[in-house]
């Protein structure tokens, strides 16, 4: 913590202050116990290709990772703003430090994932029965 960036600390404090000791990366030992990767909530610091940049601008974003897409980044700065980056325009990330634990471990995460797809699967089922032009006559049943 005492090694942490002063931007750093104050996300840190904001998502509610977690030990991060047990959060750190496990990056030898046996293959099943080894964690590591970016995760949800991570605080990172991303420089991107200054060649794609506005002159003057900063390549540096700071902040906390909110989601990470097949295309995009989406990064909750430390100047408050969501940033979606490309992940073309990235040339590094580094990780400050583990805001959860590793995703196999994270059993907050697993039960809202769970949650989530029951959600969705009973708003697709209410959509399919709500659905104009529906024609079910030529199903059995």
């Amino acid at each position: 913590m005492e090694s942490m960036p002063v931007w750093a600390k104050d996300m840190w404090k904001e998502i509610g202050s977690p030990e991060l000791n047990s959060l750190g990366p496990v990056l030898n030992g046996s293959l099943l116990e080894r964690r590591h990767g970016l995760r949800k909530d991570d605080l990172i610091e991303v420089l991107l290709d200054a060649r794609l940049l506005p002159d003057g601008r900063d390549p540096w974003m700071r902040g906390r990772l909110i989601s990470s897409g097949k295309m995009t980044i989406e990064i909750l700065c430390d100047d408050g703003r969501l940033h979606y980056v490309s992940r073309d325009a990235i040339i590094e990330v580094i990780l400050v430090a583990h805001m959860r634990p590793a995703y196999l471990d994270d059993t907050d995460l697993m039960t809202y994932e769970r949650d989530d797809m029951k959600r969705r699967s009973k708003l697709n089922e209410k959509v399919e029965k709500e659905g104009v032009g529906r024609d079910d006559s030529h199903l059995w049943g």
